[in-house]
């Protein structure tokens, strides 16, 4: 056990995490060359494509340092805001963290945030600067920045290139002789940690985790212990690009488990494995529970696929367990499933990989917030969606969610930022220079502002300079008003939405307009309305198709002709109140952008 090294790499997004675990797989050999391949661990297409890693990654590789053989055991984790819950995930199922900036662009909100989480679990930090090959590297500026954040020598500091390689033995031997051995008794009950699983079509659920203590040996039978449910380990193993499969598992080390497990329900990612013959006597302390921030509703196309896109769902929860859904319905969509996620990213991504794991075509409603609702006999609801809203006379007060936004910047981009914040009904707690070319603001801002578009408007007015990170802090009184769409006197629940009422009559302008381009012309006119309430606020009419009816009445009386239109006019009346319009996908998720 004195030779195995748990770690993982945390950082912001684009500092080089995947591209250094690439050179720490080459230089253990644990990859042939000809397997290898850029950003190797990211194994979906979606990841290979954007870019950016979205699962944890779990490998293990073998490192001799001396005489001594040393097993490592390597995560890498992904650098988006949206995709936290894998930091924490990883976080907790390690010794010791890399902690990677890059050398360009030095420290940024989320590499402060992934540190305070690996520091709250007590992890052995090793800060690494990355990208020093570069021309425009800063390594002076960045090293200075580390010593101030973390308080440690610079000696401490390990400078490595990721693209060329360079310094990655230094890390190598900075793992084994700063990052903790695992601790746990090898003779107590069995304690593993589940901290990730996947659903294999011929196999079953696959799960990953880490024993705590004791050990796990092929065959052995064991329970979940939230679930109570007993099993057969019918394969265990580690992790390498494969799964490998061994006898026994010891403690302190990461593995995975097959049991032959078909129902997605039954496995929890942070739920303790233990024997059935020889129990522990309390579970491991998982994870925190998860948080959604957004909440949107997805609805099968068809609706006969609904069973489907429920075990779809099940089975995709197993790999991003910070997905949440319950079901429920619409007027305009049938049944579907609320979900909430951790931000407009991951809900990009959970539809992408909806249809390209499963095949299933959904339509996705308008993102929104959850808030409360304080009625007027003192009762408190909570509501995920406005068409839930208790009725307006019942309202006494609508409370909603604030979170703490932390960005940091160059000094140059500081104004526009404060605009940003301030349209956004942003309230300044604190300004922090970091150095003279540096800013640090902390913010009150309503969650729901920050939903649509603030991550990409910041990102533009500063040039793609400054990072964000966002924690919910508490719930606060606000004037909202539901605004509703409707569509020739009818309302699409799926396009309400809850508005502070300053911005509401130009939003439903915006909307309107929007819809006017995107919902196709039909043989009547259709008239699209953004009401509050019984007032209607904004309209566009959409014109009709006209057939010229009076072509064949060519010579003759103009009385012919009007009798015809006359008779036309009455078809399109009817034609009103039994056509339907139909809205199309591009027309709800158009409501993010509408700018």
């Amino acid at each position: 056990m004195k030779n195995i090294r748990n770690f993982c790499i945390i950082a912001h997004i684009d500092h080089g995490k995947s591209t250094l675990a690439d050179r720490l797989l080459e230089a253990t050999n644990t990859l042939s060359s000809r397997e290898m391949e850029n950003q190797v661990l990211d194994s979906m297409d979606l990841e290979k494509e954007k870019g950016i890693t979205i699962k944890s990654h779990a490998i293990q590789m073998e490192y001799i340092k001396g005489k001594e053989k040393y097993t490592l055991n390597l995560l890498d984790t992904p650098g988006h805001v949206d995709f936290s819950y894998e930091v924490s995930r990883a976080i907790a199922s390690c010794e010791g963290a890399l902690l990677i900036v890059d050398a360009t662009q030095g420290i940024q909100a989320q590499t402060i945030s992934n540190l305070y989480l690996a520091l709250n679990h007590d992890l052995e930090i090793i800060p690494v600067i990355n990208k020093i090959d570069m021309d425009s590297a800063m390594v002076e500026v960045v090293k200075d920045q580390i010593i101030d954040l973390l308080g440690c020598d610079d000696e401490d500091i390990l400078l490595a290139s990721g693209k060329t390689g360079q310094g990655v033995p230094e890390i190598l031997d900075a793992i084994v002789d700063r990052v903790p051995a695992p601790t746990g008794d090898p003779n107590a009950p069995l304690q593993a940690l589940i901290f990730d699983s996947v659903f294999n079509s011929f196999r079953g659920i696959i799960a990953y985790f880490k024993v705590e203590a004791g050990s796990i040996k092929k065959g052995d039978k064991v329970k979940f212990f939230n679930t109570g449910k007993e099993y057969v380990a019918d394969e265990v193993g580690v992790l390498r690009m494969k799964l490998c499969p061994k006898d026994e598992i010891k403690t302190g080390d990461v593995g995975y488990i097959i049991s032959g497990i078909k129902s997605a329900v039954e496995v929890k990612v942070g739920d303790t494995i233990t024997k059935v013959d020889n129990p522990c006597a309390d579970a491991i302390e998982g994870f925190e529970e998860v948080k959604p921030m957004v909440f949107a509703g997805v609805y099968p196309v068809e609706t006969d696929e609904y069973e489907d896109l429920r075990a779809s769902l099940e089975k995709l929860q197993l790999n991003d367990a910070s997905l949440v859904f319950d079901p429920e319905s619409s007027l305009a969509l049938g049944f579907g499933f609320r979900c909430g996620f951790l931000g407009l990213l991951h809900l990009e991504i959970i539809q992408e990989r909806l249809f390209r794991e499963f095949d299933m075509d959904c339509i996705t409603t308008v993102p929104n917030v959850s808030y409360k609702v304080y009625t007027t006999q003192g009762e408190c609801v909570e509501v995920h969606n406005p068409s839930g809203l208790p009725a307006p006379t019942l309202i006494d007060r609508i409370e909603e969610p604030y979170i703490r936004a932390q960005v940091i910047s160059k000094t140059e981009f500081f104004g526009p930022i404060m605009k940003l914040c301030l349209d956004k009904r942003g309230i300044l707690i604190s300004q922090h220079y970091l150095t003279s070319e540096r800013v640090e603001l902390n913010y009150d801002i309503p969650l729901a502002e920050i939903v649509f578009d603030f991550y990409d408007k910041l990102k533009s007015i500063s040039k793609g300079y400054a990072s964000f990170d966002y924690h919910i802090i508490d719930y606060r009184k606000a004037d909202l008003v539901k605004l509703d769409i409707l569509l020739n006197g009818e309302q699409v629940d799926a396009l309400s939405s809850l508005i502070h009422r300053d911005h509401a009559y130009d939003f439903g302008r915006k909307m309107c307009e929007k819809l006017k381009e995107l919902i196709p012309r039909q043989q009547f006119d259709i008239a699209i309305q953004a009401a509050i309430g019984a007032k209607i606020i904004a309209r566009e009419t959409v014109k009709a198709v006209r057939k010229d009816v009076t072509a064949k009445c060519y010579g003759g009386d103009i009385s012919r002709k009007r009798k015809l239109l006359e008779k036309q006019k009455k078809g399109k009346r009817r034609m009103r109140q039994v056509g339907n319009v139909e809205v199309p996908q591009s027309a709800f998720m158009a409501v993010l952008k509408l700018d």
